[in-house]
């Protein structure tokens, strides 16, 4: 659900596939094909990759309100159902920015924005053409390369049953400290079966490693650099008696949130949109709370929105403007709404049910996950060093 990877070879192997044949189409309204959005009818395709929630979450919420707003400009979606043809769909990118030409989108929403963004083929973005952007912290904007855009956020949490948790820990000694003196009453699935365990085991492996071994691990592929999760392996094996039925490790996040809601543990780490819409929808009671940790903290990141950098100019600022509306109030509350995503601007600028709903939570503080490359490593090996 959260990897952002794109390899030199995989943008030459397939350069020359066309993206007409890799990708399903799904209009959310229709209208004119050309224009600009100053006088003029306009027509933007939202390009996503990504799941049914993402498609409408645009085609229900986001849409709709920005067409309200901005009647001259009409917009539609095209889905790349879960990323299935995302390394021909970077390669067309590429290849369509080598040679100065249109691609057939004009907005993606795609994990793998930040990497086309720092390889140069996305439109340069500031506070001028998007004025919304300054209200997004810098350090977040930063992980998105030139052209990213913010647009919402999620992470891992240490959820907790409150009548039987009365003090949370706060970094991840505390936790691991937790986990030894109550037996039995945490769980995390194993990693390879959903992020938010893939997340408990990263944050246990970055604990002894330095900060610049945890940047390149998050950024780059050094295998060599495997070599310093020796004493991770070792604190997560020992763990192995304190889980959940002596080593039960569940498989998937849907199974650490269900024997949450269940009271069978007191805690877990979880994702954020799926804890926030299972409470929402009454699966896991109130008296489940979470919080962040520090010292290192669970892994998160934003995702991105991107102009591709051959934009036509009738259409540039229109695209500008359904960014820019994506970062408003009024959208930021949508994407609340529709995903339980972290917004991207201050919690201050939304209404109290949004405050409220993220309260416990930082979405400026972000630690990114390993690479697509460590964290399939990491995996494999946790399989071979960590079940007993």
């Amino acid at each position: 659900m959260k990897t952002r990877a794109l390899t030199a070879f995989a943008i030459a192997a397939v350069a020359s596939i066309g993206l007409a044949g890799c990708v399903q189409s799904s209009n959310a309204a229709t209208g004119s094909a050309s224009g600009n959005a100053t006088g003029k009818a306009a027509h933007l395709t939202v390009f996503i990759s990504g799941d049914t929630n993402v498609q409408d979450l645009w085609q229900k919420s986001l849409i709709p309100a920005f067409e309200k707003q901005y009647p001259n400009v009409t917009v539609s979606t095209t889905i790349d159902l879960h990323g299935q043809h995302d390394a021909q769909t970077q390669a067309n990118l590429a290849a369509a920015v080598k040679a100065d030409k249109t691609v057939g989108y004009d907005l993606v929403d795609a994990g793998w924005v930040s990497t086309v963004g720092k390889a140069g083929l996305l439109t340069k973005i500031n506070n001028t053409e998007i004025p919304n952007l300054k209200q997004v912290p810098a350090a977040t904007i930063a992980q998105g390369g030139t052209g990213g855009i913010p647009y919402r956020a999620s992470s891992v949490l240490l959820a907790y049953d409150s009548t039987k948790v009365k003090n949370p820990p706060k970094t991840l000694d505390d936790v691991l400290a937790w986990i030894k003196a109550n037996p039995g009453q945490f769980a995390y699935n194993s990693p390879a079966s959903g992020g938010s365990g893939g997340s408990f085991v990263t944050t246990v492996l970055s604990k002894y490693m330095t900060k610049a071994q945890q940047q390149t691990m998050a950024t780059t592929y050094d295998k060599s650099l495997e070599s310093e999760w020796s004493q991770g392996w070792a604190e997560l094996k020992a763990l192995g008696p304190s889980m959940y039925q002596h080593g039960v490790y569940p498989n998937g996040n849907d199974q650490v949130l269900q024997m949450l809601g269940s009271g069978e543990i007191s805690m877990a780490p979880v994702w954020s949109d799926q804890f926030i819409t299972a409470q929402s929808t009454g699966q896991i009671g109130k008296n489940v709370k979470y919080t962040q940790i520090s010292n290192p903290s669970f892994t998160g990141s934003a995702s991105f929105l991107g102009i591709p950098k051959t934009e036509p100019a009738a259409k540039k600022q229109a695209a500008f403007e359904l960014a820019n509306f994506v970062l408003s109030s009024t959208g930021q509350q949508d994407i609340a709404k529709a995903v339980s995503g972290f917004p991207v601007i201050p919690l201050s600028a939304l209404p109290a049910s949004v405050r409220e709903q993220f309260q416990a939570a930082d979405p400026s503080q972000l630690r990114l996950p390993f690479s697509s490359q460590f964290t399939a490593d990491m995996n494999q090996a946790w399989s071979a060093e960590v079940p007993q």
